[in-house]
C-alpha cells in the first residue's frame, strides 16, 4: 500500500546508530557513541531566558510561514556581519532545522529526472531528498589525498544537460573538509557558465578550525543569484532540538519554498524562533568557546585512531566529525556470536566495533564510501579517550 517513492528511500543511518545506541544502553550496557551529529554542550542561558520571556510575552501563536520578521531580520543582519553577504527579509526563509530547509528547495526546484551532483563522500539527506521527488543525484568523488577538497574537474565533467544543482557542504559532514577558496572559485565559474544552481549548505560555518569560511555565494554577484546558502542554529548554538533552520537566495525561490512550506509544516515554533533571534543577534562569545573546544578534541581523536592497527585518518579542518579509513581491516576475521566473520566493509566493522568494543560509529557506505567510517567527537576527551582504548583492544583480538 505504500507509494513507489519508498522502495529506495533509505533511513537515517546516523540516527539508527544513535538509536541503536540508546536501545543498549537502556538495557544496562556501557556504549560509548561516537554516532551522534550534536554538540554535547548545553543550549547557552541566555538564549533559553528568550524562549521563557518570548511565552512570558504569549508569543505562543501562529507566525508568519516563513518567520517573524525580527528573525529574518537578525538572519540578515548575520549573513552580513559573517559571511559580507546581503539580504533583506523577503530573501530569507526559517524552516524547521536546515534539513526542512533542504527539502522545501528539493519540492520547489527539482523535476523528475533533474540531475543533482553531490560531492562525494555526502551527508546522507542530500541523495535521498533528490531520489523523493525523482531526480537523480550523482555522486562526484573526492580524494583523500587532497583532505577531500571539491575536484571541480571532476564536477565539470559530470555535468549534462540534465544538471539542475550543484550541492556543496563545507564545513563537510561527513569528512570535516573545508573546501579551498580555489575550488570553490572553480565551481562557481562552473555554475554561471554551465547555468547551473548551487545549494551552498554552511551549517558548520561557525566550527571552521583552519583558516576562515568562505561562502561561495560571497565570491560573485553572478553566482549569489543562483546560490541558496542554508545555514541553522544548530551546530553554533547547540539548539538541536529547536529546531530551527534558515535559507537565503533569489527571491522568487524563497517566495516558492514559503508556499511549499506554507502547505507542510507553516512556521516553525514560534517560542524556538525567538530564541533563535537572541541566538544570532547576542553575544557570539559561547560560540568561539565551543568552537575552541572542538578544535582540542580533533586533535586528540586523529592522533589516537592514527595509533590503531589497520586505521588512518586525515586531519579534519572544520565541523566536529572524523571519516577514518577502515579499508586495512578488511579480511580480518571475529568470532560473532557462534560465528567467524569476515570483515569485508563498514557496516562489517561498525558491527565488529559495536559488539566486541561497545563502540558505535557510523558506517561510510551510507555517506558514499565504503572503506571509511564516520566518528563524532562531539562528546568528552574523556569518552574519546576510552572510546580509543577499547578500540584498540578489540582490534587487537582480530585474527
Amino acid at each position: 500500500m505504500l507509494a513507489d517513492r519508498l522502495k529506495t528511500l533509505a533511513p537515517s543511518s546516523t540516527l539508527a546508530v544513535q538509536a541503536k545506541a540508546r536501545e543498549l544502553r537502556r538495557r544496562g550496557v556501557d556504549v560509548i557513541s561516537f554516532g551522534a551529529g550534536e554538540p554535547d554542550f548545553d543550549t547557552p542561558e541566555r538564549i533559553k531566558e528568550a524562549a521563557i520571556q518570548a511565552m512570558r510575552r504569549g508569543q505562543t501563536k501562529y507566525t508568519e510561514v516563513g518567520g517573524v520578521p525580527e528573525l529574518r531580520a537578525a538572519v540578515c543582519a548575520k549573513f552580513k556581519r559573517d559571511n559580507g553577504l546581503a539580504y533583506e527579509p523577503a530573501d530569507v526563509l526559517v524552516s524547521c532545522g536546515a534539513k526542512h530547509s533542504l527539502f522545501n528547495l528539493t519540492v520547489a526546484l527539482l523535476n523528475p529526472g533533474d540531475e543533482v551532483l553531490v560531492p562525494s563522500p555526502y551527508w546522507v539527506s542530500y541523495p535521498e531528498q533528490a531520489r523523493l521527488l525523482g531526480a537523480v543525484p550523482i555522486a562526484v568523488p573526492t580524494h583523500e589525498a587532497t583532505r577531500f577538497d571539491l575536484d571541480p574537474e571532476r564536477l565539470r565533467a559530470a555535468v549534462t544537460p540534465r544538471t539542475k544543482v550543484i550541492v556543496l557542504n563545507s564545513p563537510n559532514n561527513p569528512t570535516g573538509a573545508v573546501f579551498s577558496p580555489a575550488s570553490l572559485a572553480a565551481v562557481a565559474k562552473l555554475a554561471v557558465e554551465r547555468n547551473v544552481f548551487v545549494v551552498s549548505d554552511e551549517c558548520y560555518e561557525a566550527l571552521t578550525f583552519e583558516g576562515r569560511h568562505v561562502s561561495i555565494a560571497a565570491l560573485d554577484p553572478e553566482v549569489k543569484a543562483r546560490t541558496l546558502v542554508v545555514n541553522t542554529c544548530s551546530k553554533a548554538y547547540a539548539m538541536t532540538g529547536w529546531r530551527i533552520g534558515f535559507a537565503a537566495g533569489p527571491r522568487e525561490l524563497i517566495r516558492a519554498m514559503t508556499d511549499v512550506q506554507s502547505q507542510v509544516t507553516s512556521n516553525p515554533s514560534s517560542i524556538a524562533q525567538w530564541a533563535a533571534v537572541e541566538a544570532l543577534a547576542g553575544p557570539q562569545d559561547e560560540v568561539a568557546k565551543m568552537a575552541g573546544e572542538f578544535d582540542r578534541r580533533r586533535r586528540v581523536i586523529v592522533q589516537g585512531l592514527n595509533a590503531l592497527p589497520g586505521v588512518s585518518c586525515v586531519m579534519p579542518k572544520g565541523a566536529f566529525y572524523v571519516f577514518a579509513n577502515v579499508s586495512r581491516l578488511f579480511g580480518r576475521r571475529w568470532k560473532a556470536a557462534a560465528d567467524t566473520t569476515t570483515l569485508k566493509g563498514s557496516v562489517d566493522v561498525t558491527a565488529f566495533l559495536l559488539e566486541e568494543a561497545k563502540v558505535a560509529v557510523v558506517p561510510g557506505v551510507d555517506f558514499g564510501s565504503d572503506d571509511h567510517v564516520r566518528l563524532s567527537y562531539a562528546t568528552s576527551e574523556a569518552l574519546i579517550t576510552e572510546g580509543l582504548t577499547r578500540m584498540a583492544a578489540a582490534l587487537e583480538r582480530l585474527a
